[in-house]
């Protein structure tokens, strides 16, 4: 099953093509998580390059993927495939896993994000091959405290051996300066850092000016923490005091669920909780809305945000934003051009935010188009993955250049 955002290319043309391309095995855990909507969009969007996504295990009702390029260690969940699958992730064994990643000849492996960069950097080293790890967000932001306590053996052991990882990768790829930096207060070697912007399908979020716009405040992401959703819930009932006719939609899902539609109930007129949807009904929802609201916070654990792509997407749909002052929030909008930031945690200034864009349609439609124009120029994803293809192919030729931002 091709993924919904490949639309924009013809799979007869891009099929024609995959025996010339070299292979890169793409890692994830799970594959593929709903929220990982950015990994396949960068993976599919590969044209010198073919992806094949592989991992200890397939997740059922996660992202659809081309099946012909899903590898996995097991698809059963029987005793002996779950042993296999601990011996991988203790100690790095899977000769048969190995065995058939190397009949596709793989030239690179990208794994996505620090803890399954080191998971992954056994393979690489069967197969001879460089490992590429993405950094997105809390794998280089959360204390070392928090990974230390951790009920995860796998957080404690990436804290133990992030040492190891830098040794073993070939490339560190920040997704902002700010996870760059991040790096580097982790001790990770600068001349193994480089930073890039994934980029979002501009082809495919683009505003249709066929459908009319409505008085919706539109929120999509996971439902936790460092998302900050009970600032905006109490911002909007500020907002509704107000604009009584203006309603809060959130989509997503997560463990602070339940908590914030009782918030929702004891503060908001009017609101929804859509849950998890597909990326056809969010972009729906983008075009409905007038603004776009993700109020992020640096959790408690430190987890903050890399370089939301849910930023980079309702922007390109001509969305005006509303966000915190914080992490790559500061690279991803251009603050009074293309959105308003707020200092975290403030539910008042939000509001202020909110209403100063409700009560100025001329100043939504100027931000709205600036920020689809910055979209289209900065975060392009079919410009990123370009870029990105040029780094693959500069390692694999020894002349990447660490330290830049592509």
């Amino acid at each position: 099953m091709l993924p919904i955002n490949s639309s924009n290319r013809d799979k007869a043309t891009r099929d024609s093509g995959f025996a010339e391309r070299p292979v890169v095995l793409v890692y994830a855990e799970p594959l593929l998580a709903p929220s990982m909507t950015f990994v396949r969009s960068q993976a599919e969007a590969l044209t010198s390059f073919l992806p094949y996504y592989i991992s200890p295990r397939y997740l059922r009702n996660g992202l659809p993927l081309p099946t012909e390029r899903i590898i996995v260690m097991h698809s059963a969940r029987n005793g002996f495939s779950r042993l296999g699958e601990v011996a991988f992730k203790l100690f790095g064994f899977a000769p048969l896993f190995v065995r058939r990643l190397g009949k596709l000849n793989p030239v690179l492996l990208h794994a996505q994000f620090g803890p399954m960069g080191l998971r992954a950097l056994p393979l690489a080293h069967r197969l001879g091959i460089p490992l590429v790890v993405s950094f997105q967000g809390y794998d280089a932001t959360v204390t070392d405290d928090y990974f230390k306590k951790s009920e995860y053996y796998s957080a404690r052991a990436y804290l133990q051996r992030r040492k190891v990882l830098e040794c073993g990768a070939s490339l560190l790829i920040a997704v902002s300066n700010f996870i760059r930096d991040s790096l580097l207060r982790q001790g990770f070697a600068r001349e193994k850092i480089v930073v890039h912007y994934c980029g979002v399908d501009t082809n495919l979020f683009r505003p249709d000016l066929g459908v009319k716009r409505e008085p919706v405040i539109l929120y999509t992401g996971r439902l936790a923490e460092k998302k900050g959703c009970k600032y905006l819930i109490t911002a909007m009932a500020r907002v509704q005091k107000e604009c009584p006719d203006w309603e809060l939609v959130l989509i997503g899902d997560g463990e602070l669920r339940t908590s914030l539609e009782t918030l929702a109930r004891e503060k908001l007129r009017r609101y929804r909780f859509l849950g998890v949807q597909p990326p056809d009904v969010v972009r729906h929802w983008m075009n409905r809305a007038q603004v776009f609201c993700a109020p992020s916070i640096v959790a408690q654990c430190g987890d903050a945000e890399g370089l939301p792509n849910v930023l980079l997407e309702a922007q390109a749909m001509g969305l005006p934003v509303v966000s915190s002052a914080s992490g790559g929030m500061l690279e991803a909008v251009a603050q009074g051009k293309t959105g308003l930031l707020v200092g975290e945690q403030d539910d008042q200034a939000l509001a202020e935010a909110i209403l100063l864009l409700l009560r100025n349609e001329p100043l939504r439609q100027q931000m709205g188009d600036a920020g689809r124009e910055r979209m289209c120029a900065e975060f392009n994803l079919e410009i990123q993955t370009r870029k990105l293809e040029t780094l693959y192919r500069g390692l694999l030729e020894g002349s990447t250049m660490p330290g830049q931002v592509v």
